[in-house]
């Protein structure tokens, strides 16, 4: 594997604490935080606001998200975050724009993706504020802390920070909020430049000092948001703030090659369908076949497409549509699907009926206490629907995107009901005790980027840098997408199998994961694709009883 592609960054170790996030200022947050005695919760959370500044482009207290928990105990559980459509949401809402083929959801004056209509209910907030209250030890203005003060007092953008801000320009131009922040004198920051957002700082103090209900509940930061997007087209309403639930969700649990996995349950796609393809191909030899090779490029293709076609069919918001969860990931289902894979590229159809934008950010933490935070967050798309809340420093999410546009199907839009997600927050654990914790953004890719992570681990026993780095590949049916790292010959020989290869920039986004030793050792890694910085605590406070005092040593 190293002889197929080259890191080109380094991990850290750290028996005190470990923070991996997308952004290095977000990192040194959580570990601001762990530093000063706080448990992986608080870290986490640091982070997650810190992220809302430095990568507002990704994510926001305006968005949504899955927060994975393993507590010092033990037990799991999934925070479930995710935004809803407005209780002024119809399957009708959106006009599909003429030509769209019927696996894609661009609509007419793309208002499912761009404006007021593609906001969904925020539910970011009220699941970070739970998770501190329930299982944090930090008050919030604390960990709020790091956050307020790179808002406050700015930050450079890096290269990579620039370039979505280029990407985005076009749109960003439109709205004056986010292009007087944006794109001052009319042109989009530069790498280096220093951004400060004395609105947003000020919107986070109003957090610190109310908590969730400074959005949720009655106030002049509500106030704001509602009369903002209201004016850009939204129908949320203080109605659909009042109605925000944090729902807390078992784990799905699944085995592979002797390690439990565990991921997020439906609306989540990702622990349903990673368990069901790891099952389809726990049934061949993929160390034997070798990493890269066409053989295991091919069979990770079908079985992606495979999951792609369930998914389709079944997987969507439980309380709307009964999804087949044991079928999806018992064995039995897996030998059934992978009988039908052959040496060809092939098409599959759903064999299960019910009884996203790529933007995101993930943040893996953990304690020297035992506990872990896998958390993925998200606006949705690239500055979510691409419009400022005046007077906040917020920018509004497109999830509203993550909905079928198209009414009778199982992501249709209904009113109250969740987004649908790949968000992948993984942790596995071998003999009961955590072996390693992962996630990354990418929208549609996500799950399928992870699972190749934990092949990466599981069967061709690489080191964990090696694993997030490592070239991936991705298929939901149609195009099969090849990172450069993929090997001339191997997209050769897909081609002849029948696979439409082609090459991408990237699959997916900036992987980032901690693995832990037997000794108490955690390594954090973090991939090229994003700003990923792991950041290790070792060290720790003095021996109990121990100090130096001058007066002291001269008596002895």
């Amino acid at each position: 594997m190293s002889a197929l592609f080259t890191c080109e960054k380094r991990p850290a170790t750290g028996a005190g604490g470990m923070v991996v996030t997308n952004h290095p200022l977000a990192s040194a947050a959580g570990v601001e935080i762990l530093a000063g005695g706080g448990n992986a919760v608080d870290a986490a959370i640091a982070a997650l606001f810190a992220l809302t500044i430095v990568e507002p482009m990704m994510v926001g207290i305006t968005g949504g998200g899955l927060v994975h928990l393993r507590l010092p105990n033990g037990r799991h559980v999934v925070l479930d975050g995710l935004s809803t459509a407005p209780a002024a949401a119809r399957p009708d809402m959106y006009r599909i724009a003429p030509g769209t083929p019927d696996h894609e959801r661009d609509c007419e004056g793309r208002e499912n993706m761009v404006g007021g209509k593609a906001v969904a209910v925020p539910a970011a907030l009220a699941a970070w504020c739970h998770a501190l209250a329930r299982y944090g030890s930090r008050a919030l203005p604390e960990v709020l802390a790091p956050a307020i003060r790179l808002a406050e007092e700015g930050f450079r953008a890096t290269p990579y920070f620039a370039e979505c801000v280029a990407d985005a320009a076009p749109d960003l131009a439109r709205d004056p909020e986010l292009a007087a922040l944006f794109l001052p004198g009319g042109a989009p920051i530069h790498a280096g430049d220093r951004l400060v957002q004395p609105e947003a700082a000020a919107t986070l103090r109003e957090v610190a000092a109310r908590g969730a209900a400074a959005l949720f509940g009655e106030g002049a930061l509500r106030d704001r948001v509602l009369a903002g997007l209201a004016a850009k087209g939204s129908i949320i309403t203080a109605s659909d703030l009042e109605a925000v639930r944090v729902i807390e969700r078992a784990p799905i649990r699944s085995t592979y090659r002797g390690a439990e996995i565990l991921g997020p349950p439906p609306p989540s796609s990702a622990g349903v369908h990673i368990a069901q393809m790891l099952n389809i191909l726990e049934g061949f030899d993929l160390r034997g076949l070798g990493f890269g090779s066409d053989a295991t490029c091919h069979l990770i293709a079908e079985a992606l497409k495979i999951a792609f076609a369930d998914r389709a069919a079944a997987t969507a918001d439980p309380d709307f549509v009964p999804v087949p969860v044991a079928r999806l990931t018992s064995r039995a289902y897996a030998e059934e699907r992978r009988a039908a894979i052959t040496d060809r590229a092939g098409a599959y159809r759903a064999a299960v009926t019910p009884g996203d934008g790529g933007n995101t950010t993930h943040v893996t933490v953990a304690d020297r206490w035992g506990g872990i935070v896998a958390a993925t967050q998200t606006i949705n798309g690239l500055f979510g629907a691409r419009i400022g809340i005046p007077g906040t420093g917020l920018i509004a999410n497109n999830y509203m995107f993550n909905f079928e546009p198209r009414p009778g199907r199982a992501l249709s839009v209904a009113p109250g009901k969740r987004v649908f997600t790949s968000m992948a927050p993984m942790i596995a654990l071998r003999d009961g005790a955590p072996a390693f914790a992962l996630g990354c953004p990418g929208g549609l890719r996500i799950f399928g980027s992870v699972m190749q992570a934990i092949i990466s681990l599981l069967d061709h026993g690489m080191d964990l840098q090696h694993a997030v780095e490592a070239p991936r590949i991705w298929t939901e049916g149609a195009a099969l997408e090849l990172e450069p790292g993929i090997p001339a010959e191997t997209e050769a020989a897909l081609a002849a199998r029948g696979h439409a290869v082609q090459r991408v920039r990237t699959v997916g986004g900036g992987l980032n994961a901690i693995a832990f030793a037997p000794d108490g050792m955690m390594t954090g890694a973090a991939c090229w694709r994003a700003d990923g910085t792991p950041i290790a605590l070792g060290g720790g406070l003095a021996r109990p009883g121990v100090r130096f005092s001058p007066d002291l040593a001269a008596a002895g």
